[in-house]
């Protein structure tokens, strides 16, 4: 129960500080584009393939929303379909804009479990994995981010 109040808690602190830099741009200081701090984990619309469909305005909506979330925190697939979906994005734009990024979804499993692990919550390896599971990582994922992360 602790652990998923954490996560809810990450979440939270995540949406404000993205509000928070949305309320501060203004015309003199325009707010970073998300694609310029992005992580490298994402490609950028142009290189989505000639043969990805293009993108409808809901769609491009929901990747720009899930690029600003990957760039300030982990997500599983699913868990970032989820998010998306909680911001009363259908789940069908959801999917499509995550599936149109190109992400690591290892890499992404790692970066969420060291941020568990710096919460000082005092996991095992395997309560870290179950976590991950718990997330939407796959097992295998969630193995590879706590053995990545140091467990």
């Amino acid at each position: 129960m602790r652990k998923k109040f954490v996560l809810a808690a990450v979440a939270a602190a995540a949406a404000l500080s993205l509000t928070a830099c949305a309320v501060e741009s203004s015309p003199e200081t325009p707010a970073a584009t998300p694609t310029a701090e992005a992580p490298a984990t994402q490609a950028p619309a142009e290189d989505a393939g000639a043969d990805q469909p293009a993108l409808s305005a809901g769609q491009q909506q929901a990747r720009l929303s899930a690029e600003n979330y990957l760039a300030t925190m982990g997500f599983s697939r699913s868990g970032l379909i989820g998010q998306l979906e909680f911001e009363q994005h259908s789940t069908d734009d959801a999917a499509a804009a995550v599936d149109s990024l190109d992400v690591d979804w290892n890499e992404q499993a790692v970066r969420v479990a060291k941020n568990y692990l710096d919460t000082g919550m005092g996991f095992s390896h395997g309560s870290l994995v179950d976590q991950l599971v718990h997330d939407g990582f796959t097992p295998e994922q969630a193995e590879l981010g706590a053995t990545g992360a140091g467990l």
